[in-house]
């Protein structure tokens, strides 16, 4: 049986044109530890790590434009670069002189990885939970990736709904086959929301299907992270992902390994019985490396 929940509590910040929504945990007054969720997830998704932290602390986590309960763009789509600018500003609000512990997940990892290249004195601690950049990309890929961008916009983008509550309980754990019946139960409902004909939407922009214009480049990313002066956990999943782009798993570990050396401080950590959602698979074991890390 899970354990209760700590409560959270919503804010909601107009930053950058957008409304967007901020979850917090904790004392107000306690130490801050922002966390930035990955794509097509939420913030409520740190729940299970929350609920794992021995000390007391003030956890601010933000829904990404787009996902969640934060507004959506009204453009043709998201851009890498937007999610930087709306942590500067969210960092800004929050802490405009103090350097932040940062932790993201996947996107979320990539996002605050590259901030933390880009503004280094911004961050004290900074945490990487499987937030390792996409294969990269050639320039000779651009012209059949901006036609294929070009003609996604041509048909507006659509998310499944479900006709109930435990078809997306059914989805979140087709996704992640180790996520229990109480967690998924959890999630659910702040994953997705019912429509005005009484079915489940998943909370998040269509437009978050289409491809991004901007082609990866891990050089620049690269450049970013050399740039890093805080120290860095860098935690993984110690199951083998399946289907990524990187290649065979030999050389998705090789070109994660070359990747990590390029930060200058940085620790390890592979939690056994996890894949990609860690947050999800050991929040306990991460909660306790986390702390440990901090």
């Amino acid at each position: 049986m899970e354990a209760l929940h700590k409560p959270a509590r919503s804010e909601f910040l107009q930053l950058r044109g957008l409304r967007l929504h901020m979850r917090h945990w904790g004392d107000p007054a306690a130490p801050r530890l922002f966390m930035l969720h990955g794509w097509m997830d939420v913030s409520a998704s740190f729940q299970f790590v929350v609920d794992s932290l021995q000390r007391e602390w003030h956890v601010i986590a933000p829904d990404w434009r787009g996902f969640g309960l934060s507004e959506r763009s009204g453009r043709d789509g998201y851009w890498f670069p937007d999610y930087l600018a709306d942590l500067d500003a969210i960092l800004m609000h929050y802490s405009p002189h103090e350097p932040v512990r940062l932790l993201g997940h996947s996107m979320g990892g990539n996002v605050a990885t590259m901030y933390a290249g880009i503004r280094p004195e911004r961050i004290a601690r900074l945490i990487n939970l499987e937030g390792f950049g996409v294969a990269d990309r050639a320039p000779g890929d651009a012209p059949a990736h901006y036609a294929r961008w070009l003609d996604q916009l041509r048909t507006p983008a659509r998310m499944l709904d479900y006709a109930a509550l435990g078809d997306v309980v059914r989805r979140l754990q087709q996704n992640n086959p180790r996520l229990s019946d109480a967690r998924a139960a959890f999630l659910a409902p702040h994953w997705a929301a019912q429509n005005a004909q009484g079915r489940w939407e998943i909370l998040g922009d269509p437009l978050h299907k289409n491809s991004n214009p901007i082609l990866f480049r891990a050089a620049e990313m690269l450049a970013c992270w050399q740039r890093i002066a805080a120290p860095v956990l860098w935690v993984e999943g110690a199951e083998p992902r399946v289907g990524n782009t990187y290649g065979s798993k030999a050389q998705a570990r090789a070109e994660f390994d070359r990747r990590r050396a390029h930060i200058a401080q940085v620790r390890t950590v592979f939690l056994d019985d996890a894949g990609h959602m860690v947050h999800h698979d050991q929040p306990e074991l991460l909660a306790q490396e986390i702390e440990t890390f901090l």
